[in-house]
């Protein structure tokens, strides 16, 4: 038999699903066999781990903003009036979202 190229063996267990993911993922890839996309993978893939506790201050920023767009709106309704405190505080809630925003995205690869 002649030499190996790629003599050591790394062996790992998966379940059945998770196998016929792998080959799934290999014939979308337009690899031919398993083993030469699981060493591309492993060699050249990347995973990233996103910390999504900005996106949570964000969505709160959000609740907060449509809960006083909602208020002011019933006030609207009953009084056919609005208040010019009511406009500014929602200028200003509407800057924080934005500087949240260009925070995160700053922040992206």
């Amino acid at each position: 038999m002649a030499k190996r190229s790629r003599p050591i063996n790394i062996h790992v267990m998966v379940t059945d699903e998770e196998k016929n993911i792998i080959e799934e993922r290999s014939k979308l890839a337009g690899f031919k066999n398993t083993g030469a996309y699981m060493r591309k993978i492993a060699i050249d893939g990347r995973i990233f781990k996103i910390d999504h506790s900005p996106l949570q201050e964000l969505s709160s920023h959000m609740t907060r903003v449509s809960t006083n767009i909602n208020q002011i709106a019933k006030r609207v309704n009953s009084t056919d009036s609005i208040y010019k405190n009511d406009v500014q505080e929602l200028k200003e809630m509407t800057e924080d979202i934005w500087q949240s925003l260009k925070s995160i995205l700053s922040k992206l690869p």
